[in-house]
């Protein structure tokens, strides 16, 4: 099972284990970071679940879609470590990953 460490918008750090193939964003939710609002649901439409992720992780992850990107664009707080938790799958090769909940737009 994977573990993914989330730091919240007050710096608080918590780590959660999951099961493979979920999304950050499930992962997220399901741990009770009520911050995160995720309002599409995980369908890549809204944004609501923007994180940083850690860069040591970034070229762990799958390419960003262009409707990924696009929404990532309406967003003030955007960085390059910036991605769409909905649209991370948590695997093996992910355990121990670090991402931080976005300020909210």
């Amino acid at each position: 099972m994977p573990k993914l460490t989330v730091v919240n918008r007050e710096g608080e750090e918590r780590t959660v284990e999951t099961a493979s193939g979920v999304s950050v964003m499930e992962a997220i939710r399901d741990n009770g970071f009520d911050e995160l609002l995720a309002l599409c649901g995980g369908c890549c439409s809204c944004a609501t679940c923007h994180v940083f992720i850690d860069p040591a992780f970034a070229d762990r992850l799958p390419e960003m879609s262009e409707d990924e990107n696009d929404l990532l664009d309406s967003s003030d707080h955007r960085n390059e470590s910036s991605r769409l938790s909905c649209q991370l799958p948590l695997t093996d090769e992910l355990d121990g990953l670090r991402v931080t909940i976005a300020p909210e737009d």
